[in-house]
């Protein structure tokens, strides 16, 4: 919808009289629209544009405040958790080193007790073969006397008369 110009004239009242028959009236209204748009402006720039603008920009600046605020928390949250994770690996490394340590007494004390145990073990079977040693030889007295008396009983018998 193109509105061709150099078709429009202009009258002498204000009238614009076009080709397709449209009227627009400058007329007084017109200027007093104006004028009351304009003190409409000029009242209600201090009374709500500017209070307005200030509520914006204050908003804005809390939001930039909030936004900073968040960005220095998230910092400081990923700070503390590289801490923790630090602490952690310092733990685990501690506890490691610690088990380490209790293994290596917990092995060295088996192979004490072990010891002690082996030990034990030699003196009881030393000194039990000391007891079969010495229950052999007097067995084996006792068995040279009763044989020698069985011998001279059994001479006796067959001699009749006792042998000395």
């Amino acid at each position: 919808m193109s509105v061709d110009l150099s078709s429009l004239k202009i009258g002498f009242v204000g009238h614009v009289v076009g080709a397709g028959g449209v009227t627009v009236d400058f007329d007084r209204t017109v200027l007093v629209q104006m004028v009351l748009f304009t003190l409409l402006l000029l009242v209600l720039e201090p009374l709500l544009f500017r209070p307005m603008l200030k509520v914006f920009a204050l908003r804005e600046a809390k939001t930039e405040g909030a936004r900073d605020e968040a960005r220095e928390l998230q910092e400081r949250a990923g700070e503390l958790l590289r801490k923790y994770e630090s602490e952690l690996l310092r733990v685990n490394q501690v506890a490691t080193e610690e088990r380490e340590r209790l293994r290596a007494e917990t092995t060295k004390l088996e192979a004490q007790i072990l010891e002690e145990g082996r030990q034990s073990t030699a003196k009881l079977i030393e000194e039990g073969r000391a007891r079969v040693r010495q229950e052999i030889d007097r067995i084996q007295f006792d068995l040279g006397r009763q044989t020698e008396q069985i011998s001279r009983q059994v001479a006796a018998q067959v001699l009749g008369r006792e042998v000395n």
